[in-house]
């Protein structure tokens, strides 16, 4: 036999045992499904979180609140491990909110060069009102300087940007974003431009519109308003322990650690912090950010390959026992080609290609419906096509080899059959 006799014999048996071959097929296909689908998706969710955080990169941090946690006993406790002292100096320090005051000077007095921004959270569920036409309660408020855009990733496509005269005067003016240009305004920038809006019943009017952004981990970017901190603080925010963030973005990524460790000793000084108290406000690098967001995004990556392997290995055996029935339901088969000449290589052969075949097929499906799964979840993140190569490469190599130990048990015990015996077998 030749091997090309071979290769004909395993396929039309492949092609024969329709029933057989598709539940191998499709329990291979599950299991490459979930390792390629997942990992598809999980890249699609970096690809999103590396877009959302460009803006600042690896030379930006944030200034934000340390809140103090409380016990059920009544004793407040820091939020970090760090040691904070006495009860008195707790209750004393932790808690207290960055000022409008404090960020101000912060931002005047900072000796680093570099983009200061500072913000305040308006309202997470504001209701957008343009002439008869009303919003559900799902739009995000918050007030921003003339750096906020840099910042937060945001880019102007039309109008003008939060002026430095605009927040000194706290004007009711706002940035829309660009789901309330396409509800309210037709899709076109331009018809926005100078109309007024109201929020949660505050007259506002739109100086700027905001590029498409998208969304991630469920919140919408393109439904937000950005208006200055200080017409947040009068209307959306008037609890009086608000607390403002600063965020902060250097020239030279060379001096980010200097510039930390600037900003952490400005900021103790204008918080009055005595040099036993720890910090009560957090200092967060942008990478630092993405790298957790990574580490937990690697956890489900390993998730997702252990349960890929657990159900190819399930196909594994589940091939190898369908394999090996055809091995008893084949022995007069097998006698036949061997009292013809064939030799027991030839049968191992084409049992092992039968195996291979099995898998490569349940491969092929595997790798077309989890690059399609894991680019339905690019899609709701608005992210381009993805091709995991590597797994497409690695997945076509791992049911290879389960293709071949499934079948080398098969294909040795129909090679070493005695033809005399296999043609008289019932």
């Amino acid at each position: 036999m030749t091997i090309k006799d071979t290769i004909f014999l395993a396929y039309r048996t492949v092609r024969t045992n329709k029933l057989r071959t598709a539940i191998t097929v499709t329990t291979i296909a599950l299991g490459l499904t979930a390792l390629i689908g997942i990992n598809t998706a999980i890249q699609a969710v970096e690809n999103k979180f590396t877009e959302s955080f460009s803006a600042i990169g690896a030379s930006g941090f944030s200034i934000r609140l340390k809140e103090r946690n409380f016990s059920f006993n009544g004793g407040g406790s820091n939020t970090s491990k760090e040691k904070v002292g006495s009860k008195k100096e707790k209750v004393s320090y932790l808690g207290r909110p960055i000022t409008r005051k404090q960020a101000e000077a912060f931002k005047k007095e900072y000796p680093i060069p570099a983009s200061v921004a500072i913000s305040l959270f308006g309202s997470g569920n504001a209701i957008i009102t343009y002439e008869s036409k009303k919003s559900n309660p799902n739009y995000s408020l918050v007030g921003g300087d003339e750096n906020y855009l840099e910042l937060n990733g945001y880019n102007l496509q039309e109008g003008r940007n939060i002026s430095d005269l605009d927040v000194q005067g706290a004007r009711n003016i706002c940035l829309v974003g660009k789901t309330i240009v396409d509800d309210y305004f037709k899709g076109v920038p331009a018809n926005a431009i100078g109309k007024n809006i109201r929020v949660n019943d505050i007259s506002l009017q739109i100086v700027g519109t905001l590029e498409e952004k998208g969304s991630i981990m469920g919140r919408n970017f393109d439904k937000t308003v950005v208006i200055t901190y200080p017409t947040s603080r009068q209307y959306f925010n008037t609890n009086p322990n608000a607390s403002y963030n600063i965020g902060v973005k250097i020239k030279d990524i060379k001096q980010l650690e200097p510039a930390v460790d600037e900003a952490q000793g400005l900021f103790r000084k204008l918080r009055t912090l005595p040099i036993d108290v720890a910090d009560n406000f957090y200092i967060d690098k942008s990478d630092s950010l993405t790298n957790m967001l990574m580490g937990q995004l690697a956890g489900i990556r390993i998730a997702a390959v252990v349960i890929g392997i657990l159900t190819l290995f399930s196909a594994s055996i589940n091939l190898m026992n369908i394999m090996l029935v055809a091995v008893t339901e084949r022995t007069k088969e097998i006698g036949l080609i061997k009292a013809i000449g064939g030799k027991s290589f030839n049968v191992q052969n084409q049992f092992l290609l039968e195996a291979v075949i099995i898998s490569l097929m349940g491969a092929a499906f595997g790798i077309v419906f989890g690059v399609l799964l894991g680019n339905l979840i690019g899609l709701l993140l608005n992210t381009s096509l993805i091709i995991p190569w590597n797994w497409v490469v690695a997945g076509i190599f791992i049911c290879s080899v389960v293709g071949l130990l499934a079948g080398l048990h098969p294909a040795r015990k129909a090679g070493r059959l005695n033809p005399i015996q296999a043609l008289r077998y019932e």
